[in-house]
């Protein structure tokens, strides 16, 4: 790992450890955190969910984070209140492990300016 990967990796560290205080349990996967910024960006609170509305979570959780380098843009709520997101430019052509490095770089970021962990 160089080290650029090292303090990435410490970081998101400190956001699961932090999300494991607030919430009194540790997301599972990088998947796990997204959804609950979802959950949070939806504004609504926690409850039961189906399989479709839970994609639509880990959806709005990813738009939302990649909002914060210009990928994303809220387009505004539907009838029911859920946020839309239109891209805005393309994502870099990454492989598997470099997109979970994006996406982990700026979920901490959203923790970091939205939460101050």
């Amino acid at each position: 790992m160089i080290k650029k990967d090292l303090e990435l990796e410490k970081k998101w560290q400190k956001v699961l450890i932090d999300l494991k205080e607030i919430i009194g349990k540790k997301p599972a996967d990088l998947n796990g955190v997204l959804f609950l910024i979802g959950i949070q960006e939806l504004g609504k609170g926690y409850a039961s969910f189906s399989k479709e509305e839970k994609q639509d979570l880990l959806h709005i959780g990813i738009c939302k984070v990649l909002s914060l380098s210009g990928f994303y843009e809220l387009e505004g709520l539907d009838k029911d209140g859920w946020p839309h997101w239109k891209p805005t430019k393309n994502l870099p052509h990454f492989d598997i492990l470099e997109q979970e490095k994006l996406l982990k770089y700026h979920v901490i970021e959203y923790f970091e300016k939205e939460y101050e962990i």
